[in-house]
């Protein structure tokens, strides 16, 4: 069984994505990815060349539903269980 990833190359990955693993969960993650390398590649063997190419798995034009007028929440009940709220929103920590 050829390996298709290196745990360095995982080190790398995991860096690009500021995840720290230990040595453990660096070791298990080297397994789980080259498993799913595997995968990909088994899946490269196919002939898909007569396969016409697709966004979507299945031909839907449009899966929404119309656009009806129809009652909404009530403030008060959307504000109930918020932790901070001020009778008209929600009042969340500011970002900038």
């Amino acid at each position: 069984n050829i390996m298709r990833i290196t745990e360095n190359e995982v080190k790398h990955v995991a860096h690009l994505a500021r995840l720290h693993l230990g040595q453990d969960e660096l070791s298990k993650m080297t397994v789980q990815l080259d498993t799913i390398l595997s995968y990909v590649a088994k899946l490269e063997e196919l002939d898909t060349s007569e396969v016409e190419p697709t966004t979507h798995a299945f031909a839907i034009t449009n899966a929404f539903r119309d656009d009806e007028v129809r009652p909404s929440l009530k403030r008060q009940k959307a504000l109930a269980n918020a932790p901070e709220e001020n009778g008209e929103a929600f009042i969340v920590p500011r970002v900038i």
